[in-house]
């Protein structure tokens, strides 16, 4: 081989590895752009507000009203978790929720909350998820408990409190190793992704933003 093919083979190789090793982004929601495409509302009680709104450094927010509502946002969209395992996203609150216990049926209310689900088909009371919370009450980084109107969803408080409310914060999670850590399972899917400000139980109001959500290999 002379020495024009091997800098070839050597230019094609580092091209190669480099394209490996490349991070993979998967856009869930890109909502800075103001867009929600194919994120159909699901109505539980009365009506939450979705809009956009400004956000942080010029770009655009999903801005999530509840007064004494409960409605979600959710995705369905089948995701390989051998390929982007981590999930990412940025959200703010404007206020927490007063004089609930959210391990009950009547404090299951929560100014920001982020589920991921795992479809059970046709036996859809075979559905597993994951939700991850802003909780009000709870102290404890990453505290969980069952949710109170079902089992097969647990509940994961990843921010709580008042200390930084109005303040952007950013959190990415190895969902695959969550699943695994929460629900007992290896999962190497999810099928749908929800986000949700609710305050029907409580008849309190909340107000809360989202950024982008999306899935990434690293």
């Amino acid at each position: 081989m002379n020495k024009k093919a091997v800098t070839l083979a050597a230019c094609l190789w580092a091209a190669f590895t480099s394209a490996q090793a490349a991070p993979v982004t998967l856009m869930l929601g890109n909502f800075t752009a103001g867009d929600k495409t194919n994120w159909e509302e699901q109505v539980f009680q009365g009506k939450t507000e979705y809009t956009f709104t400004p956000g942080k450094k010029g770009e655009r927010a999903l801005q999530v009203r509840s007064d004494a509502s409960a409605s979600g946002l959710h995705k369905k969209m089948t995701i390989d978790l051998t390929k982007t395992p981590y999930l990412n996203w940025t959200w703010k609150i404007d206020n927490t929720l007063k004089g609930l216990d959210e391990t009950t049926k009547k404090g299951d209310d929560y100014p920001a909350r982020l589920y991921v689900v795992i479809s059970g088909g046709l036996k859809f009371w075979k559905s597993e998820a994951i939700n991850y919370v802003w909780s009000s009450t709870e102290r404890v980084s990453n505290a969980t408990w069952p949710n109170a109107y079902t089992e097969s969803v647990i509940m994961v408080a990843v921010d709580s409190g008042n200390s930084k409310v109005g303040t952007w914060v950013t959190h990415k999670r190895n969902l695959r190793d969550d699943l695994k850590r929460y629900l007992g399972k290896d999962f190497d899917r999810i099928d749908a992704v929800a986000l949700m400000v609710d305050t029907d139980n409580s008849g309190q109001k909340a107000t809360s933003y989202y950024g982008n959500i999306f899935m990434s290999s690293e």
